[in-house]
């Protein structure tokens, strides 16, 4: 809390900012807008900053708006109370003065000669018996007119400071960090209806409102802040803002369970089968647009949970769940290549062939979704086996027409690009067998992935072909590029491009080995030396 001192300010130290205060029904008083604090600690900026000359329409906009603001905040002749403007010290108020006083329109005063205070007086005019001075941070100072019965009533602070001191009259408030929202906490206390009172507010100004009830001791405005936090929806950043705001409150104020309820529950994991039932949800869904879109969310929050620390969340809670629907969604591809490699399949109207055909492109799909998972957790070796195993479904692969078939080479594609890129570490038999089962059906679908798919990248998968080549020792590497050879030589550009993984085999073969011998040779002794 702030430190409060019992001190008396000098006669004439500084200037008071007039402030009309009118008085509703229920004796509360209309805070001043933020826009009075605003210009007031404008007022103390260094004047040694440069000025800069604006239009003359817009300075008389600002002239106007600013007249507006003083005519809002002027009250009705009957019900209103204004600090008087030649007053110098904090003595007996003198009686207030007309209401013409505070809208005559003034030339507007030099940055030197703006005041530096502001006075406030709550409640019905002349029957305050206490004074507040509020000093804030940048010379900015407020004064106020209080009771000081309201203030023991509603406030647990100002109990314990004037339970001692019946008779002090006035007290200072050094380093106030928010002097416009402690203004608003205090008015507070003279209102009957708060909610009436926060419902305007925004959830920033509340957390504000909050704190400074805090330090006060205000419950009934603590629990009117959490009342309103609990109902109102909070906005991108204003969750996190919220929820630590709340937890500071959390072993001294009743009421703030529920407010954090909305972001977290008495389950300290969240259960598994809910992970596996969004899952299955988006693998059955038939709808092609909102299939698409929920995969883009819950591949972007499972990322989201790959950033934080491991002992947050688990590796192995989820990596079960996939691969039980890879094996789901393979089998089930399997199902539908068979049924399309039978030989009187084409044969068939469209209206039999079309279900079979659409399964086998959205079953492949949802494998590259999983295997996309799986390599953002860097899971998928296992995977990348039971792909390279998969001997029978090559030889289905074959048998279909290439429009059928050509959404398998896209997983295949995807499990080379990820091992040239590090992101899988099968064995060096997982990687040879994945080569010899899964590259020339690739090769065979390399035109068609080329035009009839959108997200093929040639380059990438290029690359990630030829790093995963170049892994195998030198004679694998052999074997697998003299192959890729014949086939460019007859497809070309139909092919993919490997030339970079071959020219990396040619020098292993041919030009490192005589390298190393030119080496050797001439860190040997020459022998005739050695002779002598």
């Amino acid at each position: 809390m702030a430190e409060i001192r019992l001190t008396r300010v000098e006669q004439g130290q500084t200037k008071i900012r007039n402030v009309p205060i009118a008085v509703t029904p229920e004796g509360f008083w209309c805070c001043p807008s933020p826009v009075v604090f605003q210009k007031t600690l404008k007022a103390q900026n260094p004047l040694n900053k440069p000025k800069t000359s604006s239009p003359p329409s817009k300075t008389t906009h600002q002239k106007k708006q600013f007249s507006v603001i003083e005519r809002k905040l002027s009250p009705p002749p009957s019900r209103s109370a204004v600090v008087s403007e030649d007053q110098q010290n904090f003595g007996p108020e003198r009686p207030p003065v007309s209401n013409s006083v505070v809208t005559e329109r003034a030339p507007r005063p030099k940055i030197e000669n703006l005041p530096r205070k502001v006075a406030i007086e709550f409640g019905e005019p002349g029957t305050c018996d206490m004074k507040m001075i509020l000093l804030g941070k940048q010379g900015f100072c407020v004064k106020l007119s209080v009771h000081k019965d309201v203030l023991v009533e509603k406030s647990s602070f100002f109990t314990n400071k004037l339970s001692d001191q019946s008779s002090l009259s006035y007290l200072e408030i050094d380093d106030c960090e928010d002097v416009e929202i402690y203004v608003e906490t205090v008015g507070l206390m003279y209102c009957k209806e708060m909610k009436q009172r926060l419902i305007k507010q925004g959830v920033p100004r509340i957390l504000r409102i909050l704190k400074v009830a805090e330090l006060l001791g205000f419950n009934s405005c603590i629990h009117s802040c959490l009342e309103y936090l609990e109902a109102v929806p909070w906005v991108g950043e204003e969750e996190e803002e919220v929820v630590s705001t709340v937890l500071q409150l959390q072993d001294e104020v009743i009421g703030v369970n529920p407010v954090l309820k909305r972001v977290s529950s008495n389950i300290s994991e969240p259960p598994k089968d809910t992970l596996s039932h969004i899952i299955e949800l988006v693998l059955k869904s038939n709808e092609e647009r909102g299939r698409r879109e929920m995969k883009a969310i819950v591949l972007k929050l499972l990322r989201e949970h790959n950033s934080l620390p491991s002992n947050a969340f688990s590796a192995g809670f989820c990596c079960e769940t996939i691969y039980s629907s890879c094996r789901s969604c393979l089998s089930s591809l399997t199902s539908q290549f068979k049924q399309a490699a039978e030989q009187d399949f084409a044969d068939k109207p469209n209206d039999s062939r079309e279900p079979v055909v659409k399964k086998i492109a959205l079953e492949a799909d949802n494998l590259s979704w999983l295997l996309e998972i799986l390599s953002d957790k860097q899971a998928a070796d296992e995977f990348a086996m039971m792909w390279a195993n998969q001997h029978e479904f090559a030889v289905l692969h074959s048998k279909l027409c290439i429009v059928y078939r050509y959404h398998i080479s896209c997983i295949s594609a995807r499990l080379f690009v990820g091992i040239g890129r590090g992101e899988l570490l099968p064995s060096k038999d997982t990687r040879q067998l994945l080569l010899q089962t899964w590259l020339q059906p690739l090769i065979n679908d390399y035109s068609w992935l080329q035009h009839g798919c959108r997200s093929f990248d040639r380059k990438v998968v290029e690359e990630g072909i030829g790093r995963t080549i170049l892994t195998l020792p030198l004679e694998d590497q052999r074997s697998i590029l003299l192959g890729w050879l014949d086939s460019f030589l007859k497809a070309g550009d139909n092919c993919p491009n490997l030339q970079k993984a071959f020219e990396v085999w040619w020098r292993r073969t041919f030009i490192r080995p005589r390298m190393e011998s030119q080496d050797n040779n001439r860190l040997q002794p020459d022998s005739s030396m050695t002779s002598k």
